[in-house]
């Protein structure tokens, strides 16, 4: 019995050691050996996407930098005692250059009358003069400015005698004598080589050393920039104008209208700052007093120099203006 029982047991073992050896059959379907129910896969949620923070897409992840910055900031603050530095709050910064304030009430009237000059210049003033540089070699250009820049002189020997400058007039009367001997007529500037300071004074510049210093702008018609005290300083130049003088009409307004001529070839290098300005009046004006209130106040402090202050087009000494007796006029005489 027990022999039997074995035997039994050994059958068995075997049996299910074949099966187990044995290859599947290709008869057999995998896929009902592996194939899980798709409908209960289909049918199955996805698991929940966690929502999204838009706060979190704008706001920068923490990096190093952040730490390092506030690191420095802290070092800056640690050295110069302040906060974190701001370039515009720096108080080491020299203050910001203050435009001055034109006095100009009556800029509605003076912007007609900058209009008008503007349409007679560019049609008369400007072709002439730029038909004078071209036909003038540039030293008999040169040797006309001095010329006229000379008959000048005595004018600007008085006015500096009243602003109570007799070492100025000193020398302006020396510089005048030299010219007009040795240089010709005033045509050659010899004393320039003597380093005798070229100036220019007229009795606008007095008023204003003698204290009127604000003054309405106003623009005249022919003459251009000018201020209420400075009209009034028209007035007294014209007596002291020796071209004024000339009896003769035809030598008279020839040097008047030469002058006015050369005067404006002068300014031509200006045009192309003119031509590019937003505002021409308000350049021409700004421009005209800075450069006016240098003239006043430069003579009335040593110490400091306002020089550095102007622009380098306003810096010429010799940046003219039309003068008192540029007007080529016939003289006018009651007959009888």
């Amino acid at each position: 019995m027990n022999l039997f029982r074995l035997s039994t047991v050994v059958l068995l073992a075997a049996l299910a050691t074949a099966c187990a050896s044995a290859p599947p059959s290709s008869t057999a379907a995998p896929a009902d050996a592996v194939v899980v129910d798709s409908t209960a896969t289909a049918s199955a949620p996805l698991p929940p996407v966690p929502p999204i923070d838009p706060a979190s897409i704008d706001a920068p992840a923490p990096a190093a930098d952040t730490a390092t910055a506030s690191e420095g900031e802290d070092d800056f603050a640690a050295i110069y005692g302040q906060g974190a530095y701001d370039p515009v709050a720096d108080p080491t910064l020299p203050a910001p250059a203050q435009s001055p304030t034109a006095y100009d009430p009556w800029e509605k009237f003076n912007r007609k009358v900058h209009a008008f000059n503007n349409v007679v210049d560019r049609a008369v003033a400007r072709p002439l003069a730029r038909v004078y540089v071209a036909a003038v070699p540039r030293p008999v250009r040169l040797g006309v400015g001095n010329f006229f820049d000379n008959l000048r002189q005595p004018l600007t020997m008085v006015n500096q005698l009243l602003q109570g400058r007799p070492r100025d007039a000193t020398q302006t009367f020396g510089r005048f004598l030299l010219n007009s001997t040795v240089g010709i007529g005033g045509i050659f500037d010899p004393a320039s080589d003597l380093k005798m300071k070229r100036r220019s004074e007229d009795f606008g510049q007095t008023l204003g050393t003698w204290g009127w210093k604000r003054s309405r702008y106003v623009e005249l018609p022919f003459f251009g920039p000018r201020t209420v005290r400075d009209v009034l300083g028209l007035a007294g130049d014209m007596p002291l104008s020796p071209v004024s003088k000339i009896e003769d009409d035809k030598t008279r307004i020839f040097l008047q209208g030469l002058n006015l001529v050369d005067t404006r070839a002068q300014l031509l290098s200006l045009d192309s700052l003119r031509e590019g300005a937003v505002d021409d009046y308000a350049l021409v004006r700004d421009s005209w007093l800075q450069r006016r209130n240098y003239q006043i106040e430069s003579h009335r402090s040593t110490k400091q120099s306002t020089e550095d202050e102007l622009p380098e087009y306003l810096q010429d000494e010799n940046t003219p203006t039309v003068p008192a007796d540029a007007m080529p006029m016939p003289e006018i005489s009651g007959g009888g």
